[in-house]
């Protein structure tokens, strides 16, 4: 069993709203592993990054990743750092990954780059920017397509990861 397709990208690219859409395209089930480790820990992403720490929170994610690549068959969609574990971008290796690309300008539109976003604190738009800069190789390396977020609404993202998907 294996994801039909799992997007990657960073915050505000939108990949959980993606991924419904394309779930209901497709005709098939979504899931969100930054869910999937909330469920498991019992509280909520910022809460694990604040009491626990990011290894944590990483610990976490990992597993998620593991578990979801083995057991859904529907549209995954992975939390934005689950790129930064070697172990995970080993795992998306003959998956079709989606990277999500967005610049800071809509990514900021989407999330506002405050709320509930631990390594984002403190200057958001600089932190969001740094975090994509070291991420963006990552993305880039799983990803089997890439789909420009910018300016596109949630049902143009869907139908472009549909394409993609299908090509």
């Amino acid at each position: 069993m294996a994801p039909r397709v799992v997007l990657v990208g960073p915050p505000g690219s939108g990949k959980s709203t993606a991924a419904r859409l394309v779930a209901a395209r497709l005709g098939a089930s979504w899931r969100d592993t930054d869910d999937d480790v909330e469920v498991v820990a019992g509280s909520t992403i910022s809460d694990i990054f604040v009491e626990r720490g990011e290894e944590r929170f990483r610990a976490l994610e990992r597993a998620a990743v593991t578990t979801a690549l083995a057991e859904h068959d529907g549209v995954l969609a992975l939390g934005g750092g689950a790129v930064l574990d070697a172990h995970s971008r080993e795992q998306l290796a003959g998956h079709t990954v989606v990277f999500l690309d967005v610049t800071i300008g809509d990514a900021a539109k989407r999330i506002g780059l405050n709320r509930d976003r631990p390594l984002l604190l403190g200057n958001p738009r600089a932190q969001w920017i740094r975090l994509m800069e070291s991420r963006r190789p990552l993305y880039e390396q799983v990803a089997t397509a890439t789909v420009v977020t910018d300016g596109k609404t949630p049902d143009e993202v869907a139908d472009a990861v549909v394409q993609a998907v299908r090509r």
